[in-house]
């Protein structure tokens, strides 16, 4: 069972604490009966603390190739290129450039058009596209510049579609 409180709770917020002038029993302990206490505070390394109001500069490598090629030939990261027949590398050569070609009409298409802000976003996507996939076939990963290519052209039909 539990017990009633001994003032209601409506009165309670009523209530003010009474504080005693000074407290009963307080006696003052002689400064040679208090423990010293040594505590060590461990030096922070200093890359923890820091003074700068700004963050540090990143670091630039610079034993970059300068040979003025891409960004990720550049980087030096190497890339896993698909492993194309004749073939296959033939048919991708094809349709890629006929991407290409069917993006390029359609951007025409549009080209002098009032187009909105989501046309005109659109348009910038498939330009993006297209200079990729033109720089996937200049090296000849022609796998990538098809996929590039058909984007442009999806996006550039959506385009058309739109108006």
């Amino acid at each position: 069972m539990r017990k009633r409180p001994a003032i209601p709770w409506a009165t309670a917020i009523q209530v003010k604490p009474v504080i005693p002038a000074h407290a009963v029993g307080l006696k003052e302990v002689p400064e040679d009966q208090i423990p010293d206490l040594h505590i060590e505070i461990a030096n922070f390394p200093s890359r923890l603390i820091t003074t700068h109001s700004t963050p540090p500069r990143p670091r630039v490598n610079t034993s970059a190739n300068t040979s003025g090629g891409s960004e990720e030939e550049a980087s030096g990261a190497p890339r896993i290129v698909p492993q194309l027949t004749a073939e296959e590398t033939a048919s991708a050569q094809q349709q890629t450039n006929q991407s290409l070609i069917i993006a390029e009409k359609n951007l025409e298409a549009a080209r002098g058009k009032q187009l909105s802000a989501a046309q005109v976003d659109l348009v910038s996507k498939i330009r993006g596209f297209l200079k990729d996939a033109r720089e996937a076939a200049q090296g000849a990963d022609w796998a990538r510049a098809r996929s590039l290519s058909k984007k442009a052209e999806v996006l550039s039909q959506e385009l058309v579609a739109a108006r």
